[in-house]
């Protein structure tokens, strides 16, 4: 019987290695798999890759993880905000490297890995230190710059619903990164406010097919945050 449901967060985030590049869905407050992201900064790893929207809020969530070093580089579109003084104070002490990605077409490198796309082609940023020494190329009078996937070892993402099987609903807005996410990584854990049983889910609605799911864990609705879902 297949049944992906971990008893807890501990459980649901074993094997996670020294060095991985972990996927975090989540768009500022909204989405962001909190419990997830805590359990993960009790774990002994170290030198692991962030993909994530952004560099965190305030001292939870990402901000957290940074703050623990176990981090040494962050993939994201929007690293500075008003609040993201833990992540300002690594990057100016040398302690964190960032690669800055424009939001579309970091969603669409993920997507790609996801997809078994070995690259695309895209305009934005081209011309611009954000193209670096990538391959660019002109079609039909447009430059372009080559952007290549964006794989995860793990992704950690927040759903509404989900059944054994790893099928997952959203709730509106915090769905953002996680159904790519899902897709592109090699082992991808869920973490859920309700699980309900088999057939409870209509199959139309269905965002995540369980297939992109390796596990799943049930956690308590916290108290909404400005901006959160």
């Amino acid at each position: 019987m297949v049944n992906k449901i971990a008893a807890s967060v501990a459980q649901a985030l074993e094997g996670i290695q020294d060095g991985a590049t972990i996927l975090i869905g989540g768009f500022g407050t909204a989405g962001i798999p909190m419990e997830l992201i805590e359990g993960l900064c009790e774990l002994p790893v170290k030198g692991l890759t962030l993909v994530n929207n952004n560099a965190g809020n305030g001292d939870t969530g990402v901000a957290a993880l940074l703050k623990t070093g176990k981090v040494r580089k962050i993939v994201c579109s929007f690293p500075r905000q008003t609040d993201s003084y833990v992540f300002d104070e690594l990057y100016r002490a040398g302690k964190i490297e960032l690669e800055l990605v424009p939001q579309g077409t970091l969603a669409e490198r993920i997507r790609a890995a996801g997809a078994g796309i070995g690259g695309f082609f895209c305009p934005t940023g081209y011309g611009t230190e954000l193209a670096g020494n990538r391959e660019t190329r002109e079609i039909n009078g447009r430059h372009y710059v080559f952007e290549e996937p964006l794989h995860g070892d793990v992704a950690l993402i927040k759903a509404e619903r989900g059944d054994r099987w790893g099928n997952l609903v959203y709730r509106k807005a915090a769905r953002n990164f996680g159904p790519v996410m899902a897709s592109a990584a090699k082992l991808t854990i869920a973490s859920v406010h309700e699980i309900v049983e088999l057939g409870d889910i209509d199959p139309e609605t269905v965002v995540t097919p369980g297939i992109y799911v390796d596990r799943i864990v049930q956690v308590e609705r916290r108290a909404t945050v400005a901006g959160g879902f």
